[in-house]
């Protein structure tokens, strides 16, 4: 593979259309404000702030008004990046879809695509700059992960079955990176055939693909509960401390 097709531009894709239902909240979680404002701010911040990305696309199921809220609170730099918004589906990975085929009108299908969650505001510049250099490294693909550390029980109506050894188990983050054509191509297939896909190497896997796993930090937290919150804002004061 040559150099020009291993560096080739870098996109994102951010599916933000969930309701974030488990939060009890009246907006999604997506849309809430946290320290000075939304959730998805912060997101598309911690994206677009960095170089090597050209251009987000959205997949929201938000009014034109949570949509404005967004972003008039995001960088000038970010909001220079940010494509128009597109309608998500009822699910994650329709939302991807959606978001995949709406980019193909500015990207190649062959440019790298980094789909990321709209609730995980804590991303870190060092976690992307190393995710990109597995794929110039030639990687066909890249996640963020980590280690499993704690303990895991098989368990059937709450009585442990057994203890599942823990060696080679690794937790998926987001970003997740991929060709856009391959992704699109691989969720198309897995959405025709109702096979539900829970992130996007999944679909990779399916297609016959071997993403590769790049370590990444603990505290890439996805926002579910309410007291995640709480721990997201105080991540992200160190976050920014550590990058100023």
């Amino acid at each position: 593979m040559s150099d020009s097709e291993i560096s080739r531009p870098v996109w994102a894709v951010i599916p933000a259309a969930g309701s974030g239902s488990r939060m009890g909240t009246a907006i999604p979680k997506q849309f809430l404000m946290l320290q000075d404002k939304p959730v998805l701010a912060h997101t598309l911040d911690r994206l677009g702030l960095h170089p090597r990305l050209r251009g987000i696309q959205v997949a929201t199921a938000a009014d034109k008004a949570q949509w404005n809220a967004v972003a008039q609170h995001v960088a000038p730099l970010t909001r220079d990046k940010l494509l128009p918004v597109c309608v998500g589906g009822e699910s994650r990975a329709q939302s991807v879809l959606r978001g995949l085929e709406a980019l193909d009108a500015h990207a190649d299908p062959r440019d790298w695509v980094l789909v990321h969650d709209a609730a995980r505001p804590c991303l870190r510049q060092a976690d992307i700059d190393a995710l990109l250099q597995a794929l110039d490294a030639g990687a066909e693909g890249a996640i963020l992960g980590a280690p499993v550390a704690d303990t895991l029980k098989r368990v059937d109506n709450c009585v442990i079955q057994e203890t599942v050894p823990r060696q080679q188990l690794w937790r998926a983050f987001t970003p997740q990176a991929f060709r856009l054509g391959s992704l699109r191509a691989a969720l198309s297939a897995a959405l025709r055939q109702g096979v539900e896909i829970t992130d996007e190497a999944s679909a990779i896997e399916r297609a016959g693909g071997h993403p590769r796993m790049v370590q990444g930090h603990t505290d890439n937290l996805k926002i579910t509960l309410s007291e995640d919150m709480d721990m997201a804002a105080i991540i992200l004061v160190g976050i920014l401390a550590g990058e100023n």
